[in-house]
């Protein structure tokens, strides 16, 4: 069946027919001209089955899918758990389609070798039997367990299972994953991180820098090993820092790295959201969503693996009886697309750049487009006022999450799925 999708470009502000059919984009119309593959034929209207979608008089944008490097899992289930199995796996996945997140890379957080093995293994297997799911997780991403040992930096992850970068041991992680850690964060405090990350850019695995608390000397050294990333700047970190030097002022200056950001208005203050974007660019920023295993569960306390956590009425997850200090991430990508705008002053356009098309140059993945002949991989999405918890609209500039995106519909590849209010 051949579909017909109405909506708007938010690179140009405007309307398009995008005309799509065997998990592929047939021709993309704007402004009456019509633009198709060389060869390719127009066979709509009567008896073609074309169907149009929209959203009523609401503004409906289109985006390439959104592409998340750090998920650590939804809805209770973790995949850093000795308890992963397949349908865990699956399950997650379908969960983010709700999210306009077509790929991802699920993430291993600091465990002992056992667990990750076990991830490693059992996330193979999963996309292994489906090839939908191959064709969203194009990889996995390790975050630990070669991290700072220091708290602040160590973050939510176990000071047990923290330790120095050890090629033997990755080399067999790497094995599990049947060569599918793409992207690897640790920290260049230690002294091994160097040789390490030489090896592993060899290897064709992405290196980040994240939760460390190394000097300018050791981030500089990483960075001419091969890293090229900074992992949820600004997050993992000591809650004093000198005024300069120290890491985040590192990070922020040296070019040669983009930053991941963390922007669910929480995570990190407006403030240096807008420095972080000056400083980086809209090219060279990756928003991530960092979801935790606990996010989309209703409040209360719950018991992990790692502690005694609990989700807030406002969905902040915290670790238990500590409202302010925060034990992962509950907002899905979208909520970062909009409040990048807020705190920053960006365009639409180029808060996608950081959810869309950035996340897949990072890992030398092809971006989703737009364009006659590209695989089928698109979000049908819409912003609005985010109510707040009395059920009213949240006007005004002090509310920092005031509006929302909200996904109507995903394509990708012959997949389809649509929600309605």
């Amino acid at each position: 069946m051949k579909h017909c999708i109405s909506a708007t470009l938010p690179a140009t502000g405007s309307p398009v027919n995008i005309r799509i059919g065997d998990g592929r984009i047939l021709a993309v119309e704007e402004a009456g001209i019509a633009r198709e593959p060389a060869g390719g034929s127009r066979e709509y209207g009567a008896g073609s089955n074309e169907r149009p979608v929209s959203a009523g008089d609401r503004l409906l944008l289109v985006s390439g899918g959104f592409f998340d490097i750090q998920i650590n899992g939804y809805g209770g289930r973790e995949f850093s758990s000795p308890r992963l199995t397949v349908e865990d796996v699956f399950g997650i996945a379908d969960s983010l389609w709700r999210f306009g997140t077509t790929r991802f890379l699920p993430t291993l957080t600091t465990q002992s070798y056992d667990v990750l093995a076990h991830g490693c293994r059992v996330i193979c297997d999963a996309v292994s039997q489906d090839p939908l799911l191959r064709a969203r997780i194009p990889g996995l991403h390790l975050e630990g367990p070669y991290i700072s040992p220091h708290d602040g930096p160590r973050g939510a992850h176990p000071l047990a299972h923290v330790r120095a970068p050890d090629w033997g041991e990755f080399a067999r992680l790497q094995d599990a994953a049947d060569g599918n850690i793409r992207l690897i964060t640790l920290s260049p405090e230690h002294d091994a991180a160097p040789e390490f990350i030489r090896r592993a850019v060899k290897a064709g695995v992405t290196v980040a820098i994240g939760h460390t608390a190394a000097d300018g000397e050791q981030i500089a050294r990483a960075v001419d090993a091969g890293a090229v990333l900074s992992t949820h700047l600004g997050n993992g970190a000591h809650p004093v820092l000198p005024r300069h030097p120290n890491y985040l002022w590192e990070q922020l200056g040296e070019d040669r790295l983009r930053a991941s950001l963390i922007v669910d208005g929480w995570h990190l203050p407006p403030s240096f959201v807008r420095v972080a974007v000056r400083a980086k660019s809209a090219e060279r920023c990756i928003l991530i969503s960092d979801l935790s295993g606990m996010a989309g569960l209703p409040p209360g306390q719950y018991q992990t693996d790692l502690c005694p956590l609990e989700v807030l009425d406002d969905g902040r997850l915290v670790i238990a009886g500590q409202r302010t200090l925060l034990a992962g991430a509950s907002r899905p990508i979208g909520q970062g697309i909009v409040n990048i705008m807020d705190f920053s002053g960006i365009s639409l356009n180029d808060a996608l750049l950081m959810a869309v098309k950035n996340p897949a140059e990072l890992l030398s993945r092809p971006p989703a487009r737009i364009e006659p002949g590209a695989p089928l991989d698109l979000v049908l999405f819409e912003i609005r006022d985010r109510p707040r918890l009395d059920g009213t609209r949240a006007p005004g500039k002090e509310d920092v999450s005031r509006r929302e995106l909200v996904v109507r519909e995903v394509f990708f590849r012959d997949f389809h799925r649509r929600w309605d209010d």
